[in-house]
């Protein structure tokens, strides 16, 4: 210590002045994101970003501001000058009358704002009053109010982000290179303005499972909060929701550290101390043609059925395929839908479509299943011994249930006189399910139910609504007694029975392969960037096992063919190709909506299918909000099953394994 604080202190200090080094961290690319098949739906693309380096930028010292201001605003009108934009965070606004104003929903950031971290303001100090104390802070008083409003979001996420030699500040994100072209020629005015080559998201194609996908964004105050000691930066980017978010760990790579030294004559050197590591790959269960011909399906017969009812306006819908031996989800969609490549341009318009376009109605949606849950009570009944194949009850038709006559309960399919169960299911009799429901119970028709996932989480990876399985306890628990109305009701998939299309597609693959229940996923694997190293192979995980006997599979399967063979789908399925037979079970709920400031019934179509009937291989859960029947849904599932079973499904080989030999 005498050494080097004394004899050689001196000397040493003037080497420190003489040599400066910073470190900064280089970002990582994330993982990619592909179909079952390989195919890329979320990759990444280099870019260029604008950035600030604390080194050479003007301080905000009192000599240098007046240079700095000038070189902030030059930028934000030249991008704004070519259409692009850039990082504009701070919560003020000009109103429409040309007022300084506070953005709604941003609470939280001028509580930051008007806090001693940047204004010292009182809680109670208006937006004009910011923007006054802003003025104040960096010099603006010979710039309009628009522009000093501008150059003070710019400080103000600089100051948010901590902006210094080791953190540089990204002033705009993917800017074109005739913008870059500009900033580089006028380098010696734009002091401590640099290019950086970034990697940046992109979506192969934006309409394609934008609700499953999701989206990468800044991290928020909370976000960072919650992950600062995982290694993350307030400038750091985070998934938002869908699989970028669930698979955030996966997918986020390891950042890189460069080490950048400047001698006393102005000579740089720049070294790599650490290489970046691009995030880890994830191989998703979606099958991208699968889920492209359901999307257009589903959207064109929406569109037919909108011109069938030109007064309908609230069309809707979902669906969900899945694979009956693994729970894969095959497909999943939601509509109206959007393009998530251009979600941020379109935002404001996306937000206030009633129809909620942004809204994933596959996994958060929840509907009264109406029919379709009769082959479920069936086998509930079956199983239970209440009634066998040869059993009937009678069909008195429209109002004509025996029992709770008061309430005026009856069959719409017809006046069936005494029917039993596989009859029943093909021509869907309520007055049938009626009685099936009053005999076996409330309490063992739950059972069944939880058992067959309706109203429980699926498993599924990222967010999902559980639904309702109605029982007395959830009727007490909103004031509402249990009345023997509602048993009966219940039976035919009404009551407060409200589920997700998500888990009727689950339910119909447990039908589908006689009563194992898969805990549904939207990921298959996860290999290392490089595809060198399996992280994760997803295996088939059996969430529940109802164990139904042959005879009960037997009976239930039948009523069901007879639905896609004979019955209501019959005209849609004959157009299903290559001799495929499909099962199915259609539904209609009554449903309350306000139109026009009025409480209306109306209807949902809800459809179960699986095919092919003799050996199910995939199952559908389908909802069109606005359908009269379940029977609308049905040429969308011939429109799947056809590319399911077509034979051509595009396949991208994954890169070969390292240390492998060629094939």
């Amino acid at each position: 210590l005498m050494q080097l604080q004394v004899v050689e202190g001196e000397s040493l200090a003037a080497q420190m002045e003489r040599v400066r080094t910073t470190e900064q961290v280089i970002k990582a690319a994330r993982g990619e994101i592909l179909d079952r098949n390989g195919n890329p739906l979320v990759i990444n693309r280099q870019g260029n970003s604008i950035v600030f380096t604390a080194k050479q930028f003007p301080s905000d010292k009192e000599e240098e501001i007046a240079q700095r201001n000038e070189i902030v605003l030059s930028l934000i009108e030249l991008l704004e000058g070519k259409g692009e934009e850039w990082i504009d965070n701070i919560p003020l606004t000009f109103d429409a009358n040309g007022n300084i104003a506070f953005p709604e929903n941003r609470e939280s950031d001028v509580a930051y704002l008007k806090s001693d971290q940047i204004l010292h303001l009182n809680s109670y100090a208006t937006a004009q009053n910011c923007l006054d104390a802003l003025i104040e802070k960096y010099s603006l008083q010979s710039y309009t109010p628009e522009q000093a409003r501008k150059i003070a979001s710019v400080y103000y996420e600089m100051h948010r982000l901590m902006f210094s030699e080791r953190t540089p500040y990204t002033f705009a994100e993917d800017v074109s290179t005739q913008t870059v072209a500009e900033i580089k020629e006028k380098s010696d005015f734009y002091q401590g303005v640099e290019i950086e080559v970034v990697p940046y998201r992109e979506y192969v194609d934006g309409t394609l499972a934008p609700h499953i996908l999701g989206m990468v964004g800044a991290i928020s105050e909370t976000e960072y909060e919650q992950n600062k000691d995982k290694g993350y930066l307030q400038t750091d980017s985070i998934g938002k929701n869908g699989i970028e978010k669930a698979m955030e760990s996966y997918l986020r790579g390891t950042d890189g550290t460069k080490r950048i030294t400047e001698d006393d004559e102005g000579n740089v050197t720049t070294e790599y101390v650490q290489e970046p590591v691009q995030g880890n790959t994830i191989v998703l269960t979606i099958d991208k043609n699968l889920q492209k011909v359901g999307a257009e399906s589903l959207a064109k017969r929406i569109a037919d059925l909108k011109s069938l009812h030109p007064d309908i306006d609230y069309f809707g819908g979902a669906l969900v395929v899945i694979d009956v031996h693994t729970g894969e989800v095959l497909a999943s969609v939601s509509y109206p839908t959007y393009d998530i490549s251009t979600y941020n341009k379109d935002y404001a318009e996306l937000a206030k479509e009633e129809n909620a376009p942004l809204w994933n109605r596959a996994m958060m949606s929840t509907y009264a299943p109406g029919s379709t849950m009769k082959p479920g009570i069936a086998v509930t009944g079956l199983e239970e011994g209440v009634f066998n194949a040869n059993t009937t009850y009678f069909c008195g038709g429209p109002g004509g249930y025996q029992r709770y006559q008061e309430l005026g309960l009856g069959c719409s399919t017809g006046y069936h006189r005494n029917i039993s169960v596989v009859h029943a299911i093909e021509v869907s009799c309520n007055n049938f399910f009626f009685e099936a429901g009053y005999q076996i119970g409330i309490e063992t028709m739950n059972e069944y139910s939880r058992e067959f996932g309706l109203g429980q989480p699926t498993g599924i990876e990222i967010a999902e609504e559980t639904g309702i399985l109605a029982t007395p306890e959830y009727a007490e628990s909103i004031g509402t007694p249990w009345r023997p109305g509602d048993t009966v009701q219940y039976a035919i998939g009404q009551s407060y029975n409200v589920f997700t299309p998500l888990q009727i597609a689950n339910y119909a693959a447990t039908l589908a392969n006689g009563g194992t229940r898969y805990e549904a996923h939207l990921v298959k694997s996860i290999k290392s960037y490089d595809y060198s190293e399996t992280i994760l192979e997803k295996e088939p995980v059996i969430a529940a096992n109802l164990e139904i006997s042959q005879s009960t599979l037997d009976l239930v399967h039948e009523g069901m063919r007879r639905v896609g063979d004979t019955g209501f789908c019959a005209n849609a399925f004959s157009k299903i190709k290559n001799g495929i037979k499909a099962s199915a079970k259609t539904g209609t709920a009554q449903v309350w909506r306000t139109i026009d400031g009025e409480s209306k019934r109306t209807n949902n179509g809800i459809l179960i299918t699986y095919a092919p009937a003799e050996d199910p291989e995939i199952a559908i859960g389908l909802v069109i909000e606005g359908s009269t029947t379940g029977v609308d849904c049905a040429p969308v599932a011939a429109d799947i099953y056809n590319q399911y079973f077509s034979g051509t499904e595009s396949t991208m080989d994954l890169p070969q394994e390292s240390n492998t030999l060629l094939q």
